[in-house]
C-alpha cells in the first residue's frame, strides 16, 4: 500500500469515528446539539423533548460505528505486515463487509424516509475506493 493510500484510509477511518462520536452525543441532553444538526441535514429533525428509547438507540449506534471506525483503522494498519496474497483476500472481505453495510444501511435508510443517509453512505464508501480507483494500490505493498 503506497503512502498516499496509508494516509488517506487513516482519514476516513477518523471521519468514521467522528461520525459515531456525534451519534453518541445524542445519549446525553448536554451533548446532542451536533445529533441534531445531523438529524435537520438529513431531513428528518428529532423531537425537542426525545424519549430515552432514542437517546439510547442512537448513542448505542454511536459507539458501534465509533467501534466500525477504529476496527477499520487497525486492520488497515495490520494488512500492511501481511503478504501480497493474504493482503488481498483480507482487502476482499473488508470490502464485501463495507459493500454489506452500504447495501443494507441505505435500504433501510430510504425505507424508512432518511434517504439523505443513504446519500451519506454513498459518500463514505465512495471515499473509501478512492484508493483502490486510483490504481489499485490499497492492496500492494
Amino acid at each position: 500500500m503506497d503512502d498516499f493510500a496509508k494516509r488517506w484510509l487513516t482519514i476516513w477511518s477518523w471521519g468514521v469515528v467522528v461520525f459515531g462520536a456525534v451519534l453518541a452525543g445524542y445519549a446525553f441532553a448536554a451533548t446532542e446539539g451536533g445529533t441534531r444538526l445531523l438529524f435537520e441535514i438529513f431531513g428528518q429533525p428529532v423531537p425537542k423533548v426525545p424519549g430515552h428509547h432514542l437517546r439510547f438507540a442512537t448513542g448505542l449506534m454511536g459507539c458501534v460505528t465509533i467501534g466500525w471506525g477504529l476496527t477499520l483503522a487497525a486492520t488497515f494498519r495490520a494488512i500492511h505486515a501481511l503478504d501480497h496474497a493474504t493482503a488481498t483476500s483480507i482487502w476482499r472481505q473488508v470490502t464485501i463487509g463495507l459493500l454489506f453495510w452500504y447495501v443494507i444501511d441505505s435500504a433501510i435508510s430510504i425505507a424508512t424516509g432518511f434517504w439523505m443517509n443513504a446519500v451519506s453512505n454513498t459518500i463514505v464508501v465512495a471515499l473509501y475506493f478512492v484508493p483502490v480507483l486510483r490504481g489499485g494500490k490499497a492492496s500492494a505493498h
